[in-house]
């Protein structure tokens, strides 16, 4: 079975860059047809995605987000990385990684999720 493990810093100060990755076991980020997601929730709101990575092709972002994410891949270790730029305190919340079908299409497996404090 494919399991998805989130990691990186727990406390970012704001302005600064969130940097977050995702380890990918059982499956392979390049299998055909799977797109592997960021995807939040923050404290009382509801989740949102934020950028998908596809097995092949372009990255894809939330309008909302697109100026300051950043996806990346690194194949050999079966990764792929968020960077959030310019965090508020508005970005704290729980970050998850997860694999879906189809780009913003329903998600099959999820990595438990990583807290993430914006405090100075």
């Amino acid at each position: 079975q494919v399991q998805l493990q989130e990691s990186g810093p727990g406390l970012v100060k704001p302005s600064q860059t969130l940097s977050l990755t995702c380890t990918v076991s059982g499956g392979s980020i390049t299998s055909n047809h799977y797109y592997w997601s960021w995807i939040r929730q923050p404290p009382g709101k509801g989740l949102e995605w934020m950028g998908a990575l596809p097995y092949e092709g372009s990255n894809y972002y939330s309008p909302s987000l697109k100026s300051r994410t950043s996806i990346s891949k690194d194949t050999s270790k079966n990764q792929f990385s968020l960077q959030l730029s310019s965090v508020t305190p508005e970005d704290a919340g729980v970050y998850y990684c997860a694999r879906s079908g189809g780009v913003l299409t329903s998600y099959d497996y999820w990595g438990q999720g990583t807290q993430v404090t914006v405090s100075a």
